[in-house]
């Protein structure tokens, strides 16, 4: 076995790393070697003793990203046993007949640090976190199909290819249809991490009427009407979405009668909706990252106390406000507070019901807090 180089830390990470944290930031070690990104390395103490192994990253504030506390060895064969397992734990869960768009690999939390593999139907799109994960996986096209039994897997998407025409899919989610872009849509065009919490919303929707903020390519309506929803209202700034969420209602073979799709952006149209009384019996708030970064947490706290306000307000007397933040930045309990304040400055008071995260394909390390971002919380609102 070839003798990996060696980083030291000058910083004491030895009971974090030994617990499961997969991150050792570059401000952490003594001094950076001059070596390739992608070389595998094993990481010291002060002491000289190995306390664990990860690849290089010679650009980004994470140097190292930890693979394993022991010696890596054979990376080509450690690698498939996780592409593998991973595999096996989400098609173990997973009618395939239903579902056949999930995550396959969820970076950290599958112990593959780095990388994020989406499958939609018999496409891998596949999502490099750094240059260090691109060199480290540079095989990772073959390995996917080497580990992709029982699937059929035919076509390899890298997402830094995107904007590119690669073309359109029909995929499907507990048996809703769905057009997905492979090279334009975010995240191909369906956030795969919010699959649990539509069921969710589904199975409180029928009769019910649904406002979908930030509603994207119609994920949460779509789930909505075909549960028995009366009527649903989409609105995204964005009109190529609200023009494949009108596709995929179509494609389900639902009513586009009942069905409004705005595009405006979303506190524009709460504003409008308040002043014009207008109520909803279900209201979902899902935005993107309003804190990307936690120097942006500041300003991202406004945000979300304004949606969160302007949200409860047209929700009808005892609906549901279905709010989500996709920031790891925006910790659980500071989430659930804005929620609470700002039914409360709309001069409603909000119940918690349930609150959630992504769904199980998404897994979380217990030792790595910053991969449980998405926060999805439903509660009544009087």
């Amino acid at each position: 076995m070839p003798v990996s180089p060696k980083v030291i830390l000058r910083k004491n990470l030895g009971r974090a790393l030994r617990q499961g944290h997969p991150w050792i930031f570059r401000d952490a070690l003594a001094e950076a070697p001059a070596i390739p990104s992608g070389t595998v390395v094993a990481v010291a103490g002060r002491d000289g003793r190995p306390l664990a192994h990860g690849y290089w990253d010679c650009t980004g504030p994470i140097a190292v990203r930890v693979i394993d506390l022991q010696p890596v060895g054979d990376a080509r064969v450690l690698v498939c046993e996780r592409l593998r397992l991973a595999l096996a734990q989400r098609l173990a869960r997973l009618d395939r007949d239903e579902t056949d768009a999930f995550r396959w690999v969820h970076g950290e939390g599958d112990r593959l640090p780095g990388i994020h593999v989406d499958l939609y139907d018999c496409v891998a799109v596949v999502r490099f976190d750094s240059a260090g994960a691109r060199a480290f996986y540079r095989n990772l096209a073959g390995m996917l199909a080497e580990c992709s039994a029982p699937l059929r897997l035919s076509r390899f998407v890298d997402r830094e290819e995107r904007g590119g025409n690669l073309g359109e899919i029909e995929v499907r989610e507990n048996g809703i249809r769905f057009m997905v872009d492979l090279g334009r849509g975010q995240k191909g065009g369906l956030f795969l991490d919010q699959r649990e919490n539509r069921q969710a919303v589904a199975g409180r929707a029928q009769g019910k009427s649904v406002l979908n903020l930030y509603g994207y390519t119609g994920g949460f309506s779509l789930y909505a009407a075909a549960a028995g929803a009366t009527h649903t209202d989409t609105v995204d700034i964005a009109r190529p979405a609200l023009a494949t969420a009108r596709r995929n209602f179509q494609l389900n073979g639902l009513s586009l009668e009942y069905a409004g799709f705005h595009a405006t952006e979303a506190l524009a149209f709460l504003g409008q909706a308040a002043r014009r009384a207008k109520q909803w019996d279900i209201v979902v708030a899902d935005p993107p990252s309003f804190a990307p970064s936690r120097l942006a947490l500041a300003k991202a706290r406004g945000t979300y106390f304004r949606l969160h306000r302007l949200a409860a307000a047209v929700v009808a007397p005892g609906g549901l406000l279905c709010a989500a933040s996709c920031s790891s930045h925006f910790p659980r309990d500071e989430f659930l507070a804005s929620v609470e304040r700002g039914a409360a400055a709309a001069g409603r008071r909000f119940r918690l019901e349930s609150l959630t995260g992504a769904g199980f394909d998404h897994p979380v390390l217990p030792a790595f807090p910053e991969g449980d971002y998405l926060k999805f919380a439903i509660g009544r609102v009087d």
